[in-house]
């Protein structure tokens, strides 16, 4: 039964998953029409971004780096709901860690929780309660960048393969809140680092998931209203 109920879940999900990525249109194109999205900041992010790809598609790929990150991930997570972790293992082939108790977030985590860049900003805003202004901004940025490049190629790869994590919640579900929560990471940098507000963000989000989900009704109503007038032309065509 919760199984079914997480499939509906994440069927009613999927709208939203697609206001999501309008959203994240609007927001590109509202930074990049600002002096912001060009800034030093903006451009080391996308530097960091395109250094890992290059990494990615050149070298051999840091598997057991990975492997740390997610079950780091589980651990804090674990942490923030109470459980108490331990006993963490990594190998080249995979990895494990005990919890005392466990949810859909505290599984799904290392899929949509970048612990790599995390840290980073850990250290950098300890670096910041130290010097300010934070020097070399843009050396962060890159950082940023990179590790979030690091969790994105390291997230679709492990997601092509069968997971245990994703299998125990179902795809469906376990898909769709991991692309929604890291489409909303990115929209959060992007107000972070560019002129794009929280507010016209806001805004954005709210108009299109509203949209989304509207359009979707919409379509199930005309298609339901068009089979039960094709049943009932049917019906009487044989009587």
């Amino acid at each position: 039964m919760a199984n079914f109920l997480r499939l509906i879940l994440g069927v009613l999900l999927l709208p939203a998953c697609w206001g999501m990525c309008r959203a994240f249109a609007d927001s590109v194109v509202s930074a990049a029409g600002s002096s912001g999205w060009v800034s030093a900041e903006a451009v080391s992010l996308l530097g960091g971004i395109a250094a890992f790809a290059f990494c990615w598609a050149a070298l051999s790929h840091p598997v057991k780096v990975y492997v740390l990150g997610h079950e780091l991930s589980h651990a804090l997570w674990g942490l923030l709901f109470g459980a108490r972790p331990s006993d963490v293992r990594v190998s080249e082939s995979g990895g494990s860690v005990k919890l005392t108790k466990s949810n859909f977030v505290i599984t799904l985590a290392p899929y949509f929780f970048p612990f790599y860049t995390f840290l980073v900003i850990v250290i950098a805003l300890v670096t910041y309660a130290f010097l300010r202004p934070l020097p070399c901004l843009p050396l962060w940025m890159f950082l940023i960048g990179f590790t979030w490049a690091f969790h994105v190629l390291f997230t679709l790869e492990t997601l092509s393969v069968r997971q245990p994590d994703v299998k125990l919640y179902g795809r469906m579900f376990s898909w769709t809140v991991i692309f929604i929560v890291n489409v909303a990471i990115v929209l959060l940098w992007l107000a972070c680092t560019t002129s794009l507000t929280f507010a016209s963000l806001g805004a954005s989000l709210a108009e299109r998931l509203i949209s989304a989900y509207v359009s979707t009704w919409s379509f199930i109503w005309d298609v339901s209203t068009g089979l039960v007038e094709f049943c009932r032309d049917s019906g009487s065509g044989q009587s």
